[in-house]
């Protein structure tokens, strides 16, 4: 079982900027905490596509990888069956492909805290034996 609090797109653009409407909330989650932050490359792409608006910002969010503040779990091909059915499953949402790598690496990691602004849907997706995420903010 891994330690640490997984994060969405939505929290790593608020945080690189400070126009961001929920930059201050999302400051104090993480300044509030001492759990890594962990994500995935989906997630960060998502991000990276985002704060297309500002090179900074950008270099912010890869410099926070390079350094380690956050680190990222691969997805491997073993997992993509697992990310089919997690999109089937959520499909009247629909499920993005990065909200999906984030729940498999929450099942496969025993991870249950996530870090989002994108409370309706991870308010509605289901860990194994149907636990419910911990959403911050």
């Amino acid at each position: 079982m891994l330690h640490g609090l997984l994060v969405d797109a939505g929290p790593l653009i608020a945080i690189l900027n400070r126009r961001d409407r929920h930059h201050d909330r999302c400051l104090a989650v993480l300044r509030g905490t001492d759990a890594p932050m962990l994500s995935t490359w989906m997630a960060v792409t998502e991000a990276m596509y985002l704060l297309d608006f500002s090179m900074a910002a950008q270099d912010a969010l890869l410099e926070m990888i390079e350094r380690g503040a956050l680190q990222i779990l691969d997805i491997a091909t073993t997992d993509l069956p697992e990310i089919k059915n997690l999109m089937k499953k959520y499909g009247d949402q629909p499920m993005e492909f990065a909200d999906a790598s984030l729940v498999q690496v929450a099942n496969r990691h025993g991870l249950d805290e996530i870090f989002t602004l994108d409370r309706r849907d991870f308010g509605v997706y289901r860990l194994k034996r149907g636990r419910h995420f911990k959403i911050l903010p």
